[in-house]
């Protein structure tokens, strides 16, 4: 029976110089990588694109010296992946419903290009109904959805133009969701068009 090495020890050797750990890294995790996106974007030539890019994506990554998620190789691979699915989908103006979720977003009724006179009146009052709800946020958090939600900005990118690690800007993401949605129950705002 062959022992399988562990993912982390593949990647260290990648970085080291050994081209044949990638490849086993990738042979080891294809069939899941490319179901995953395969089974978002329901187009096969589309899916190897992604999973492509993908893999371009983390070698980049791997030889830039930027990879830290120690032991997390697939779940990091798979975020990768997703991300670019949902630039895909942003590229294409079609973003996919996601059934089953109680959680609804209020940032996707923002991105609806084709809309009616009535409709287009309705999502102007979201707008700016958002746009006052926003100002409500601490300073932090309403500088990291700006550049998240309006300017389209990676994680990283705010990182970087706001001068904190990945995980703060995702933090404060996640806490500008969840106070907007207080201040959404607390004051019996309707934001649905």
């Amino acid at each position: 029976m062959e022992l399988q090495i562990d993912d982390s020890i593949l990647v260290k050797s990648y970085i080291s110089g050994d081209e044949k750990a990638l490849e086993t890294l990738i042979n080891r995790h294809n069939q899941r990588i490319s179901s995953f996106i395969y089974s978002k974007v329901m187009d096969r030539d589309v899916a190897e694109d992604i999973f492509q890019d993908t893999f371009i994506k983390v070698i980049k990554t791997l030889k830039r010296g930027s990879y830290s998620e120690e032991g997390k190789f697939l779940p990091w691979v798979m975020r990768i992946a997703h991300n670019l699915i949902i630039d895909h989908f942003r590229k294409n103006k079609r973003m996919p419903k996601f059934e089953g979720s109680d959680d609804f977003n209020i940032f996707s009724v923002i991105k609806d290009d084709k809309l009616n006179a009535e409709k287009q009146i309705i999502k102007n009052q979201i707008d700016s109904d958002l746009t006052l709800l926003i100002e409500e946020l601490p300073e932090d958090q309403k500088e990291v959805l700006i550049m998240r939600i309006y300017k389209d900005m990676s994680f990283k990118e705010i990182s970087e133009n706001t001068g904190v690690s990945i995980n703060t800007a995702l933090g404060r993401m996640r806490y500008a969701l969840i106070n907007l949605r207080k201040i959404v129950e607390r004051n019996n705002i309707v934001l649905t068009n």
